[in-house]
């Protein structure tokens, strides 16, 4: 079992559409910290999990300096957004979302998590 994890700052807006009233509620921004772990049985013929560079690019290339409420179809929460970078990318089990300090969502494909010991996962 193969396991990698990428790291990079998404600087990028959103306004939150919430059933009470919020400041989030209008448009702002952050400089999102995302960290993404990927994992595979086996090496692709590159002998790596996934590029890092592909990461990145299918990520950070669509989401950076960008309005979320543009980019995505659905409400734009740290959690909602971690949710879709897992989906973003087979080899993903895991996402991080930091949108500022202190305020961290995780998602979690447990399906690609069966069976693997918890010692190998980052």
């Amino acid at each position: 079992m193969y396991c990698i994890s990428k790291t990079m700052t998404v600087s990028a807006s959103h306004s939150l559409h919430l059933n009470y009233e919020s400041k989030c509620s209008r448009l702002h921004g952050h400089n999102w910290r995302i960290t993404v772990f990927c994992m595979a049985k086996q090496k692709d013929e590159n002998g790596m999990v996934v590029d890092f560079s592909h990461v990145k690019r299918l990520i950070h290339g669509r989401l950076d300096h960008g309005n979320l409420n543009e980019l995505l179809d659905f409400n734009p929460t740290a959690e909602n957004l971690a949710e879709w970078i897992v989906g973003q990318i087979p080899q993903c089990y895991k996402a991080v979302v930091e949108e500022s300090e202190g305020n961290v969502a995780m998602c979690v494909d447990e399906q690609m998590t069966v069976g693997v010991p918890a010692a190998l996962l980052l």
